[in-house]
């Protein structure tokens, strides 16, 4: 925790929160079919604890892992808390993915029980070898499977516990597995909540896949952290998002920029919503964030974030949110921005994002299985995020890119974020991603991939070539121009760069 605090448990979070939240709401699920279950702090304690009676009779105990490929369903939140008292740990995976990713994550792991959806057993039976499996229907909200004893005899156990490997995107390369502790997860929920100002009356709105980390520390791990409820979806609409929102009386959500213009793109302005609080990540453009605010009736402020940094690190402040800002440092967490020297740098200076914290604790255990990529990704205690960023005289942060985001030009760096924000400023352009391809004369330059605000009338690559031209610096300006149907994405909205790039070679 930060410093004079003690770290707990997630366990014992969640303990504490059906002692002091019995009898409030802790859980509503809007299933496919539009039917809603609700539970109260106490009742989805004892759906804890049939399953976890469940999988102790499976074999799994102290130090065991669980692996779960399911959709948001109270299945896979009542697993993870089951899973987190007993002091074993969690392995979610995306639920679409196809047998070899979940083979990776299976192989890595050796997880004692894996869940799975009935509809989607014969790929991960594939998968799973000889780990035993549960086929589950997602929208049951009975969980009758799990049977009808109550597991009461929960172990002792430490803030360092492993609580979860949860594997990252893979937008730029192979997945690494990041080693998440109860005590990460406990830090997540209390800095959350406080930069969030999570009372008990707030109901957070998850609409994000479980298995990443922003619906697990953003959303879930602050409402327990605060006694607050989740109004949990089963994915994600964009065109009824907001009327999920009126629905549930939502008061918070947290969202990424992708989802964020699907919604401008395919939803409309609701009555009825009542948000005053909303997280988001990456840049938006500045006329797509006037009409946020007008729909979401509240100004949505913007965080940074990764698996490994456990909270958000940097989040704006409720007063006078700056669109293009990822805002300021977050309380209890430090953050800086260095030079390649490993030297702070000056204000208005782009450098590389670094965060310290205590490993365990207040940042990720470790990367799993892997000291190397571990030790190579600190430096004098500080992990270094990969990601470009500069601060103003007020502490301020800015984002610049990632370093695989910054092309050399003829010896000229370039960002691609840059590019991508002056291709999105075009009124008939929904979205765009850039990449480098090799050039003979120049090294590298910039191209680009579209997508549309209308499909039936794009803008013409010419007309985006001039577009650029008339406010990029020669360097800049993309050589070509693809238009896409949509970008490849990973499940929550992150663009999966590197298959764009295999396009390019």
């Amino acid at each position: 925790m930060s410093s004079g605090d003690d770290p707990t448990t997630f366990a014992h979070v969640w303990a504490a929160a059906v002692a002091s939240r019995n009898h409030q709401s802790f859980l509503a699920f809007e299933g496919p079919d539009g039917h809603v279950a609700e539970w109260t702090y106490a009742e989805f304690d004892s759906q804890v604890a049939r399953v976890a009676a469940h999988l102790v009779a499976e074999g799994v105990s102290r130090g065991s892992a669980v692996h779960l490929a399911l959709t948001n369903s109270p299945t896979f939140v009542a697993v993870w808390l089951a899973a987190t008292r007993l002091g074993a740990w969690i392995v979610p995976s995306d639920p679409m993915a196809k047998t070899p990713e979940l083979v990776d994550h299976i192989a890595r792991t050796r997880p004692t029980k894996g869940f799975c959806a009935a509809e989607r057993a014969d790929p991960y039976r594939a998968a799973a070898g000889s780990m035993k499996v549960m086929e589950i229907d997602e929208a049951d909200v009975d969980l009758a499977a799990f049977g009808s004893v109550e597991y009461a005899d929960w172990p002792e156990l430490e803030p360092t516990d492993r609580a979860a490997v949860m594997f990252t995107s893979g937008t730029t390369g192979r997945p690494k597995g990041v080693e998440i502790t109860q005590a990460n997860y406990a830090f997540a929920g209390r800095t959350m909540a406080a930069a969030a100002s999570l009372g008990p009356d707030d109901r957070h709105i998850v609409a994000l896949p479980l298995f990443h980390a922003n619906a697990q520390y953003y959303s879930f791990a602050s409402a327990i952290w605060a006694g607050a409820s989740v109004a949990l979806m089963p994915t994600f609409s964009a065109s009824g998002f907001l009327a999920q929102c009126a629905r549930h009386q939502a008061t918070c959500a947290s969202l990424f920029a992708a989802p964020l213009r699907m919604i401008l793109a395919r939803g409309e302005k609701t009555g009825g919503v009542t948000l005053r609080h909303c997280w988001y990540a990456q840049n938006i453009a500045e006329d797509q964030y006037s009409t946020v605010v007008d729909w979401f009736g509240c100004k949505p402020r913007q965080l940074y974030g990764m698996t490994e940094t456990i909270p958000a690190v940097l989040t704006d402040h409720a007063e006078a949110p700056v669109p293009d800002s990822m805002g300021y440092v977050t309380h209890g967490c430090e953050v800086d921005v260095f030079d390649r020297s490993g030297q702070p740098v000056q204000p208005e200076e782009v450098g590389e994002l670094v965060v310290r914290g205590q490993r365990g604790i207040t940042l990720f255990a470790g990367y799993l299985d892997d000291p190397e990529t571990t030790d190579a990704s600190f430096r004098d205690g500080w992990f270094l995020t990969g990601d470009r960023a500069s601060r103003d005289d007020n502490g301020r942060f800015f984002f610049d890119g990632r370093r695989s985001d910054v092309l050399k030009v003829a010896g000229e760096n370039v960002s691609t974020v840059e590019v991508e924000a002056v291709l999105t400023s075009h009124p008939r352009v929904l979205e765009a991603s850039v990449v480098g391809a090799a050039d003979p004369v120049r090294d590298e330059v910039p191209v680009a991939f579209v997508v549309a605000s209308d499909p039936a009338d794009p803008p013409s690559a010419d007309e985006l070539e001039q577009w650029c031209a008339d406010r990029l610096a020669k360097a800049k300006i993309p050589r070509d121009i693809t238009f896409l149907d949509e970008l490849p994405r990973t499940s929550v909205g992150k663009i999966r760069k590197f298959i764009l790039k295999e396009k390019v070679a």
